[in-house]
């Protein structure tokens, strides 16, 4: 049940992180990071969409699903099954090995870096870490 309730908190953070940015990118002026790194280069450059879709809005969507479904298990007396918890972790890695796409993209093509960006490749790194305590528990 806690690693139920660090999920649900991590997926809130990130949906946090993820509506920033994604509100920051609709505002006019530039997308500033707090550790002087260049958010707005990172979130307005090509690879910043995914088949047409920005990135955030495919964060918000992930981390949106995630919250729901914990939301649901700890507030009611359904339990996840083991194929619910197998599916956060496919799902939850899917996102990480995304994010580590997106984070070699800022060091090594763009040369640019985004604080938000990488709070939210931490973000999803630690859920699959919690998604796979989850699933090693629920086997």
């Amino acid at each position: 049940m806690l690693h139920e309730f660090i999920i649900l908190l991590l997926a809130l953070a990130g949906l946090s992180v993820a509506g920033y940015i994604r509100w920051k990118k609709g505002q006019s002026h530039p997308f500033v990071c707090p550790i002087k790194f260049h958010c707005d280069a990172v979130v307005k450059s090509d690879y910043a969409k995914l088949f047409g879709i920005p990135v955030e809005v495919l964060g918000i969507l992930y981390y949106a699903g995630i919250a729901l479904s914990y939301t649901l298990f700890l507030l009611t007396s359904l339990e996840a099954t083991t194929t619910f918890v197998m599916l956060v972790m496919f799902v939850s890695f899917v996102a990480f090995v995304f994010s580590l796409y997106l984070t070699a993209v800022q060091a090594f093509v763009l040369k640019q870096w985004c604080t938000w960006c990488l709070m939210s490749a931490t973000i999803c790194t630690l859920i699959f870490i919690a998604s796979y305590i989850g699933w090693s528990i629920a086997s």
